[in-house]
């Protein structure tokens, strides 16, 4: 099926994201690259190397947990934020079952899609269960703050947690990169905040027909404010007339 045409110079096209949304969403996608970078050395010795970015073994390490405190922070403000739109609907479900026709490229098969995909809320709530608990493990193996007060066992469970954590979380980020690039627009959404009628109606229709609604609705009350001041200038013609000399 064929991508949607660019918009027209003269088209503003439709806002997407905000100036906030997508200054907080590369805020959280360079500290988590920063926390793969620096928490990798810790995982396997082959990363080892990568220590060297951070100015060696010992300030990799006070970094990291910096870094991630940074991260949770920013990745809470975005949760709250995009919570309703991530919320998972029944058109959603469908969506899911139709994975085949998305991973084919039949897009006219699959049902309607608000602002998210399925796709992409299945990123939103397995980070949402990620970032919280990779904090409170990352936590418990903090040293020398934390750590010495937690019982071994705990300890090392924490550890292994955080790792496999860890992992999920960058299995399902390498995901929404992927589709990020696979879905022409998507990426340029997110640096730009807008993107064409087409592109929109062709990925996210019923979010299309919401923004379209709601255009209607303003130039609706825009025309009738217009009206009722042209109104009022007939019936008080003395107050747009200059006053004579």
């Amino acid at each position: 099926m064929s991508e949607p045409k660019p918009r027209a110079k003269s088209d503003p096209g439709i806002l997407r994201y905000d100036a906030f949304s997508r200054i907080n969403h590369w805020l959280i996608a360079i500290s988590f690259v920063m926390l793969v970078l620096s928490g990798l050395p810790f995982f396997h010795p082959f990363f080892w190397s990568l220590t060297g970015l951070f100015g060696g073994p010992t300030m990799t390490r006070i970094l990291h947990p910096y870094i991630g405190l940074f991260m949770a922070l920013f990745f809470a403000i975005m949760a709250i934020r995009f919570f309703k739109v991530s919320l998972i609907k029944r058109h959603d479900i469908q969506w899911l079952k139709q994975i085949k026709d998305v991973l084919s490229n039949h897009d006219e098969r699959l049902p309607p899609v608000g602002k998210n995909n399925a796709g992409q809320k299945l990123v939103y709530w397995i980070m949402v269960l990620c970032v919280p608990l990779l904090l409170v493990t990352g936590l418990l193996i903090w040293q020398p703050y934390f750590a010495d007060a937690v019982p071994i066992t705990l300890r090392r469970l924490a550890a292994m947690g955080h790792a496999y954590l860890a992992f999920l979380a960058i299995i399902t980020l390498i995901i929404h990169i992927y589709s990020g690039i696979w879905v022409k627009g998507s990426f340029t959404a997110m640096i730009r905040g807008r993107v064409s009628k087409p592109w929109a109606k062709h990925h996210h229709d019923l979010w299309y027909e919401e923004e379209m609604d709601k255009e209607r609705r303003g130039k609706e009350h825009r025309g009738k404010e217009y009206r009722e001041h042209e109104m009022s200038n007939q019936q008080h013609p003395s107050m747009t007339r200059e006053e004579p000399k």
